[in-house]
């Protein structure tokens, strides 16, 4: 797991702290003739070689650093075809992780991974996926009969609601299964706050109850999730 960890930081390293934004949009620009690509490439392998401190391990190093030279370059040409740009950039980060994990886990590699899947708490998982976007399409549908009277005069960023929902049920449930109950109430009171302004100065009715309604039905998915998980 240290080996595991060290290879993560490392990561961490070159990929956000030592990776000017101006590095980014060179190579964004020039793709493969960019500079920057080899010296991030460099900057992988000198800062793993560091950290692990051991000459032994360059071919390690090696490894990850030419594997990370080949994702970026794909992720580079594969921007233009994601309209959302995040998707391209998870999927590189996804991509480095694995890598990061064969070369940390190489001389067992399906021992650990089934090890590691037999150690995961199913259920936890499970709650978790359930509060985010499940959680959203039921209330969604729930409240489908609700939201068409609601008027709205103010433009929001789209799908907010939604996230902000998802969100507060985590934090929900993490505090649930932390035994800090007072923690939900001080969110309640947070999320009353920001939208008293809103609420104040719509002064429209049906919008107060249906926010109302729906802080209610999403933070009782969210407790009553995790009690469920709790008494498993």
């Amino acid at each position: 797991m240290i080996f595991f960890l060290k290879l993560l930081l490392a990561h961490l390293i070159g990929d956000f702290l030592l990776q000017p934004h101006k590095w980014v949009l060179h190579k964004e620009a020039h793709k493969v003739r960019s500079k920057y690509l080899y010296y991030h490439m460099l900057i992988h392998f000198a800062v793993t070689m560091v950290l692990l401190w051991d000459l032994s391990y360059w071919g390690v190093a090696l490894i990850i650093a030419f594997s990370h030279y080949l994702i970026d370059l794909a992720k580079l040409y594969a921007n233009p075809l994601f309209k959302i740009k995040a998707v391209p950039f998870f999927i590189d980060q996804a991509a480095h992780l694995a890598v990061l994990y064969v070369c940390a886990y190489y001389g067992n590699l399906c021992e650990q991974t089934s090890d590691l899947l037999e150690q995961m708490d199913w259920a936890l998982v499970t709650a978790t996926v359930f509060v985010t976007f499940p959680a959203a399409i039921i209330m969604g549908k729930l409240l489908e009969g609700m939201s068409g009277q609601i008027e709205l005069d103010h433009e929001s960023l789209p799908n907010a609601g939604k996230y902000i929902g998802i969100i507060e049920r985590l934090f929900v449930l993490v505090f649930i299964i932390l035994g800090r109950w007072e923690a939900i109430g001080l969110l309640i009171t947070a999320k009353s706050v920001f939208r008293f302004n809103d609420l104040k100065d719509s002064n429209n009715r049906k919008l107060t109850e249906y926010i109302l309604i729906g802080t209610l039905m999403s933070f009782g998915m969210a407790i009553i999730t995790g009690i469920i998980y709790a008494h498993l």
